[in-house]
């Protein structure tokens, strides 16, 4: 190798290229060719050296992480460890060895040397955005555990952090690319804010509807809405910037628009939850005709119902009492006071409901007619289940009406049943 050559060696990059220039031309290397082998043995090398130290800090990383987890107040690491953070944090060293090994391996290129320093200025960009969000996604995780933050829409906020972050990795990576500065990009942006404000309406709706929704308390992780605009029907499972997810009882997954909470109507189960019963409103409906007074003589058939017989027995004396007061002609049931087959049902039916092990008992709970219509006579059972689980929910109602449908035969009530359309079920 000339002398000149080695000068020019001398002045572009350091002593390892030299040493292994030298080295190659003593083996016997062509000198057109000795630079380009150089640069690719020194790159061979370097990859090696990288991956090597790469691995060997991810597994130190990796356990020292571990056993800190492990500890119960450090779970926090725990959370870093979900989120990778050994894994970029051991990148460190690599990536400072390879910009430090740049002048190394391309000295003798200028060309390539710069344009490996702008791939690790970019690089490093997208290196600090990865370990920055890292840290934030484990810090939004461990926030969520938290019983008293648990409901609240902790990923909104999250996310508009790493917006801004993002936003900040924007500016420098343009800034490298096109070799302006950041304070003009940003100048440049400000007069674009119109665009901006265009592209992201979504986002920024968005960010100002979670803040109304977790400010008014409108809407938790876990409440049960119904939002029939949308074809919402089950417990959200998430709320972000830009999307509410609702899984409906089918399984199948919803998404709204944060700012349509805000904007429409949608029904929150949640106070019926915290209350612990869900009511229920729902109607039989009794055949007019078949309503009548009660005689004296089925007085004895109907105290043998136990959950009406005091009833029967002490309204009984108490019309009679009225009766005998007034002068009532009892030779017509009409005349004066009388019990009813239909009175007894609905005084049947209260007490049933009032004795079910199902059925809330401090909460409302009443038998009611309703105005009558072309299927008869409503007769609307209202009260409330001691659970909100919907099969538990279900069970309790299809045993409370299998009971009310059974017992209407002991009354002589006669319920609606329209045999002129049958309806066809499908097998």
């Amino acid at each position: 190798m000339n002398e000149e050559r080695i000068a020019q060696l001398t002045d572009s990059t350091n002593a390892i290229s030299i040493w292994s220039n030298r080295l190659l031309a003593q083996m016997g290397v062509g000198e057109q060719w000795i630079n380009y082998v150089n640069s690719v043995l020194l790159l061979v090398i370097l990859s090696i050296l990288i991956f090597t130290v790469y691995y060997i800090t991810r597994f130190i990383l990796r356990n020292v992480f571990k056993k800190m987890s492990a500890v119960p107040k450090m779970a926090f690491f725990k959370y870093l460890s979900d989120r990778k953070f050994p894994h970029y944090l051991s990148i460190i060293i690599p990536f400072s060895l390879v910009k430090a090994s740049i002048p190394i391996v391309f000295g003798i290129f200028p060309k390539f040397m710069g344009i490996a320093y702008g791939l690790a200025e970019i690089y490093l960009i997208f290196y600090i955005i990865w370990l920055v969000m890292s840290v934030i996604n484990a810090f939004g995780d461990s926030v969520k555990t938290r019983p008293q933050l648990k409901d609240k829409p902790i990923d909104s906020y999250i996310q508009v952090v790493q917006i801004v972050f993002y936003f900040v990795g924007f500016i420098f990576l343009f800034s490298i690319l096109t070799g302006q500065k950041p304070a003009g990009i940003i100048a440049g942006l400000g007069a674009a804010s119109a665009i901006l404000m265009l592209v992201f309406k979504d986002t920024i709706m968005g960010f100002v509807a979670s803040i109304q929704v977790s400010a008014n308390d409108m809407v938790r992780i876990g409440d049960w809405i119904t939002m029939p605009k949308h074809n919402a029907d089950g417990d959200v499972i998430q709320i972000t910037l830009t999307t509410v997810k609702v899984r409906n009882f089918d399984k199948t997954i919803t998404t709204i628009p944060p700012y349509a909470l805000v904007s429409d109507s949608f029904q929150n189960w949640r106070g019926m939850q915290d209350n612990g019963g869900r009511r229920l409103k729902r109607s039989v409906f009794v055949k007019q005709s078949s309503i009548k007074f009660i005689e004296e003589s089925e007085l004895s058939r109907y105290m043998k119902i136990q959950e009406i017989a005091n009833y029967v027995s002490s309204r009984s004396a108490e019309i009679n009492n009225y009766n005998s007061t007034s002068g009532a002609d009892k030779s017509l049931s009409i005349n004066g006071r009388n019990l009813t087959n239909m009175g007894l049902y609905r005084a049947y039916i209260q007490s049933y409901l009032k004795n079910h092990p199902g059925v809330h008992k401090e909460m409302i709970s009443m038998v009611r007619q309703l105005q009558p219509v072309s299927k008869g006579l409503p007769l609307e059972l209202y009260f409330f289940t001691n659970t909100t689980e919907w099969l538990k929910y279900e069970d309790i109602v299809s045993d409370v009406f299998d009971h009310v449908t059974a017992a209407s035969r002991y009354f002589d009530i006669e319920l609606f049943e329209d045999i002129s359309n049958p309806v066809v079920m499908n097998s």
